[in-house]
């Protein structure tokens, strides 16, 4: 995920009654909300990023005692039963990479290893290493059970990584806890690449959010206009324009093209999420999907012009 442009200074609009933040998942969550109370407000936000923390406690693949820690140290060789919301949130997992066809699948991290993505230098591995990381890869090699909440994975190594969808599920049960409490204004970005819009700031139609600027100059300087929407960025930065990227096909093995941004405006940040990086990944056979998938459905592409 690529950073939108300082979402404080782009979300046009008078200046918030609260703003409150949080660090989570290794990023910078932040709430600006509009109200006539700024002690429940505050207190309403304060619950909302709450619920941002316990997405993490459940979710990070680095907690050791998170659901999905447990996950890949004991479900190749057994079901593991998980929390509801947890299996809840498998369930939409599994629906989006079917959807995408693949594009996006959060199974990708062995992939990631062996191109040095995680915790090295991007080099050009040998083949054999790319094969056996790539054999590892695919969610099927997931299975859920409904009926006892469990998840086993299919053989040892394979691993669910949720960079590309958790900061966008986080935020959709951060801004139903705002809807609880009676919030009808407010903007939700975790590290600004993942942005909530509930409702408008007072006086104007909606919230307005730019764009960065893509390295090929279609997008750049676009302004998106938001009201009970979402919005999702990625981005395959690489060390040049035209080398490796961060960004992995999980069909093919292989890294996108650096210097490409996508971008997603979907009711549910979970979706936009999931959808912003298959579109970076497959910039020609996602658009179909989507439209498809989600009538209606806003993107933005720095391949399309």
């Amino acid at each position: 995920m690529a950073p939108l442009a300082a979402i404080a200074r782009h979300a046009d609009g008078p200046a918030p009654v609260v703003r409150v933040a949080a660090e989570a998942m290794a990023t910078r969550f932040e709430i600006a909300l509009h109200g006539a109370r700024p002690e429940a407000l505050r207190a309403a936000a304060e619950d909302a990023l709450n619920e941002v923390a316990r997405v993490e406690r459940w979710l990070s693949p680095y907690l050791p005692a998170s659901c999905l820690a447990r996950i890949h140290r004991e479900a190749h060789g057994r079901p593991v039963a998980v929390e509801p919301p947890v299996f809840q949130f498998l369930c939409l997992v599994q629906d989006l990479v079917q959807a995408t066809g693949g594009a996006f699948d959060p199974t990708v991290g062995p992939l990631l290893r062996a191109w040095g993505f995680q915790g090295g230098d991007p080099v050009a591995p040998d083949p054999a290493a790319i094969d056996r990381a790539h054999a590892l890869v695919g969610w099927r090699h997931v299975q859920l059970d409904p009926s006892t909440r469990s998840v086993w994975l299919a053989r040892p190594g394979v691993e669910i990584h949720p960079g590309a969808i958790g900061k966008g599920w986080a935020l959709d049960r951060a801004a139903e806890i705002l809807r609880e409490c009676g919030v009808e204004s407010a903007l939700l970005h975790g590290g600004t690449s993942s942005v909530v819009a509930m409702g408008t700031p007072p006086g104007l139609p909606a919230w307005r959010v730019a764009l960065p600027g893509a390295p090929d100059l279609s997008i750049h300087d676009a302004v998106v206009d938001l009201r009970d929407e979402t919005l999702s960025v990625s981005a395959a930065w690489g060390r040049a324009i035209h080398g490796p990227a961060h960004v992995i096909d999980p069909r093919t093995g292989q890294p996108v093209a650096a210097g490409r941004l996508a971008a997603v405006a979907l009711p549910s940040a979970a979706a936009s999420d999931a959808w912003s990086t298959a579109l970076l990944v497959d910039s020609q056979g996602i658009p179909q999907r989507l439209a498809s998938r989600h009538p209606g459905a806003r993107w933005w592409n720095s391949a399309r012009v």
